[in-house]
């Protein structure tokens, strides 16, 4: 995402370094004040951190927080632009799926002694998704506090499927035929909605390796599976959803636009996201009329799951008050404000001693996660340019694929093109 500095983007670093902060002590009457980007920002969220912010500036009087929200959308860029321009935040939410390039950039503080020497945190953290946090840059190192994991969820309008005489479905083929059997366009009904627009990728990989039940993401040789000839046909498949079972809009959805027609408009029966959506969907339609399913097998039996980002907290190496800036993320990333924030963001806390969740959806995807039959696509998440790729490449698309200008086949034999010579670039640079 490294770009030509123009004019615009200096003004865009300064803009970024000042609201950054960066460690600066002005106006906080002589506290440490830190800065706390939450990249993922949103009305259900922004809540969530505020609370967790003002308890630890209550346990720590002498330090001074400022949270500042970042839309998911803009994160990436933002990040990179901070980083470039030295208008870092001193901790952020940070996520595995944009790690790499974080990590290639040495933007992040490494994090293992930290946890070591912390009783409070050593041993305590999953170590699956210690592994996984781990796995995503060459060095073996831990560069975030884990915090917390999602998985794939399909949320469902209960009432709906009741009407209709429905079960959720466990099989792929069972899915299209609830979704079919559930659109009524003179109605403006329809059995569901596809995600068009920005972060429509990893959606669209979620179905296609469920349905075809590929569980490498590379195979031997380091050669991309994306089109392998299972997942091309999964892909035909779910496009055809398009317009058929879908609205025609969906071609410009995100999550904004999925949550407004599921949620608020009412119009559609199921909508793929993941647990975080879970507040939303009690919010607005309450627990009598929308649950989840997890990801159904494929045809042939295979329970395939894509591996799911590892939500944490990470420590800017250019930060200027790092002992402030740890004291937050081991605050964050704790026993108890990590099970809050797991709790009420609806995923599943990375700390093994936070309270659990047994919520209908996180017991749900639990049992998918801890059955020894389903398999993990892993996501190369290891892979610097892969956030581009799926993002700025593919998105417009997948668009095109959608639209029928562009074949299912055409499209994934290029994806896989550009994962190939990403994994064996990676493999050349770090063995």
């Amino acid at each position: 995402m490294r770009r030509r500095v123009v004019p615009g983007a200096f003004l865009a670093v300064a803009v970024l370094a000042a609201l950054a902060g960066c460690g600066s002590d002005a106006g906080s009457g002589g506290k440490t004040e830190i800065t706390f980007w939450d990249t993922n920002a949103g009305p259900s969220r922004t809540p969530i951190w505020q609370h967790a912010i003002a308890e630890f500036e209550k346990a720590n009087p002498t330090i001074k927080v400022k949270y500042v929200g970042v839309p998911i959308a803009q994160a990436p860029q933002k990040l990179d632009t901070a980083i470039a321009g030295g208008g870092v935040p001193d901790v952020a939410d940070i996520s595995t799926s944009g790690l790499g390039n974080l990590v290639a950039q040495k933007a992040l503080e490494p994090v293992d002694q930290r946890i070591a020497a912390n009783p409070a945190l050593n041993g305590k953290f999953n170590e699956a998704l210690l592994t996984t946090v781990k796995n995503v840059v060459p060095d073996g190192k831990t560069y975030i506090y884990p915090l917390s994991t999602n998985a794939g969820a399909f949320w469902y309008r209960k009432d709906w499927f009741k009407e209709a005489g429905l079960e959720p479905p466990k099989t792929w083929s069972e899915f299209f035929t609830a979704v079919d059997k559930l659109t009524n366009a003179k109605e403006n009904r329809f059995g569901f909605t596809i995600r068009g627009g920005a972060g429509s990728i990893a959606q669209m990989l979620e179905v296609v390796y469920g349905q075809s039940g590929v569980t490498e993401f590379f195979d031997a040789a380091g050669k991309s599976t994306i089109n392998d000839p299972r997942n091309v046909t999964a892909l035909e498949r779910y496009a055809g959803l398009y317009k058929k079972n879908t609205p025609e809009g969906d071609l410009q959805n995100d999550y904004v636009k999925m949550v407004a027609q599921f949620d608020t408009a009412g119009s559609i029966a199921v909508m793929q996201h993941n647990l975080g959506s879970y507040q939303d969907h009690m919010k607005a339609l309450g627990a009598e009329k929308v649950a989840s399913f997890s990801v159904p097998k494929s045809d042939s039996g295979t329970q395939a799951v894509l591996s799911n980002p590892v939500g944490g907290v990470g420590v800017f190496a250019a930060g200027e008050n790092k002992d402030a800036a740890f004291k937050l993320a081991e605050f964050l990333t704790s026993k108890d404000m990590g099970g809050y924030i797991a709790e009420k963001t609806g995923v599943i806390p990375a700390n093994t001693e936070a309270q659990s969740n047994q919520a209908p959806h996180i017991v749900e995807a639990q049992r998918v996660m801890n059955d020894p039959a389903t398999k993990v696509v892993q996501m190369p998440y290891h892979l610097p340019e892969f956030n581009e790729i799926t993002k700025t490449w593919a998105e417009p698309l997948f668009q095109k694929v959608l639209l029928g200008e562009l074949s299912a086949k055409d499209f994934l034999d290029q994806f896989a093109a550009k994962l190939t010579e990403a994994q064996a670039g990676y493999k050349e640079r770090h063995g």
